[in-house]
């Protein structure tokens, strides 16, 4: 049985970025970053740890620019959403991050 090793990545450098300016901003952007770093952790424990969206809702945007085959969130709290694709190797699961909206703009990417 071979044991797959599991690893978080931000889709490109630019969320990477977003999320060290948070950790450095308002009160309200570091909360929010703590959050968000707190939900990586458990990424890193458990891939699965958020709730699988149905193929269904996937909003066009995510399939043509990252060519996804799942889709996965974390409810973050007040309202927060936290969205990411599985992707595998012979040898790791990486938990990439796609982005991280309040509510209202999940809502809107997501077309509800």
């Amino acid at each position: 049985m071979i044991i797959l090793s599991s690893r978080v990545v931000f889709v490109d450098f630019s969320l990477k970025v977003t999320l060290e300016k948070l950790e450095s901003g308002t009160f309200e952007d570091r909360r929010l970053a703590k959050w968000i770093r707190k939900a990586i952790q458990e990424l890193h424990r458990a891939p699965d740890f958020g709730i699988r969206i149905p193929r269904k809702y996937w909003p066009a945007f995510y399939v043509q620019s990252y060519e996804i085959d799942n889709l996965w969130k974390v409810d973050l709290p007040r309202g927060w959403r936290l969205v990411y694709t599985l992707r595998t190797t012979e040898l790791e699961i990486l938990s990439v991050l796609l982005e991280w909206f309040d509510h209202s703009s999940y809502e809107h990417r997501f077309g509800y």
